[in-house]
């Protein structure tokens, strides 16, 4: 073979290569996400994410926060690039008082509302006149009013959607004292109460004791108040969102949400959006 044929072949094979590495599936490797969640037990869950999101190519730098109303606004800023601790009626509760432009991209898990006391042992126990703590951000207010009413203690005036609030209460026949207090504060102050309507995440830290302080929960299929992964809507057609929510809704991750919440949250991304 003469010098110029094994040239030639030599940049044909080299050619090929070339061709070959430029026609490989483009990879997020070295990708860093920053990702906020609320701290606490979704630490342990994001541990697992984050391992299933190197098979990705992905590496998640977790910022964790101990306030609901930061997420969201370190996302409309970019100072994220997604969250994970929400719901929808708390999202839409946002967006119409910040403008925000976000948006869910895969759901996550479900923790049922519940009502917790240490005073009485059922929702038939409470007595006239009876104080009863509830969240007072618009969404977590409206959903422990609607659990209120769905255990037959209140009735609310038709129309008030998701998000009622103390005043749309049309019956009270046991003339129950409805106290709001910070999400964070009334899991804690249950001792001060007759009983507390508290979000599962808070009722843990607040070293609630589930199930055998619980005293009613709001249902789970069909369940409005599922949680989601959400992204700045810049964002919403990029390749790694894909990528995020699928490591998130793994097996692996699901067995450690039953384990960290104790049972109390449920893996939520197999039920159908309503």
């Amino acid at each position: 073979m003469t010098p110029t044929k094994t040239l030639r072949l030599m940049l044909g094979a080299l050619t090929m290569m070339c061709g070959a590495i430029a026609m490989a599936p483009a990879h997020a490797a070295d990708q860093t996400l920053r990702v906020g969640i609320m701290s606490g037990e979704d630490e342990d869950v994001w541990r697992v994410v984050a391992t299933n999101a190197a098979k990705h190519g992905l590496t998640l730098k977790i910022t964790t926060f101990n306030d609901y109303t930061q997420p969201n606004e370190a996302l409309s800023q970019h100072d994220l690039d997604a969250n994970s601790f929400q719901h929808k009626p708390y999202l839409d509760a946002q967006i119409a008082a910040r403008g925000y432009k976000i948006s869910a991209v895969g759901y996550t898990y479900v923790q049922p509302i519940g009502l917790y006391s240490r005073k009485v042992k059922s929702v038939a126990d409470l007595a006239q006149g009876a104080t009863i703590g509830v969240p007072n951000d618009p969404s977590n207010e409206g959903r422990s009013l609607l659990l209120l009413q769905s255990l037959g203690l209140i009735t609310l005036r038709q129309g008030t959607g998701l998000l009622p609030t103390i005043r749309d209460i049309g019956n009270n026949p046991k003339n129950l004292h409805i106290k709001e207090l910070d999400a964070g504060i009334v899991g804690r102050a249950i001792g001060d109460l007759d009983a507390a309507v508290i979000n599962t995440d808070w009722a843990i830290k607040a070293g609630i004791k589930i199930p055998d302080e619980r005293i009613a929960q709001e249902k789970v299929s069909g369940n409005p108040y599922r949680n989601f992964i959400a992204v700045n809507d810049k964002d919403l057609h990029a390749a790694w969102v894909h990528d995020l929510v699928d490591s998130y809704q793994q097996p692996n991750v699901a067995a450690e949400i039953l384990r960290v919440y104790h049972g109390a949250t449920l893996p939520a991304w197999n039920e159908p959006a309503k």
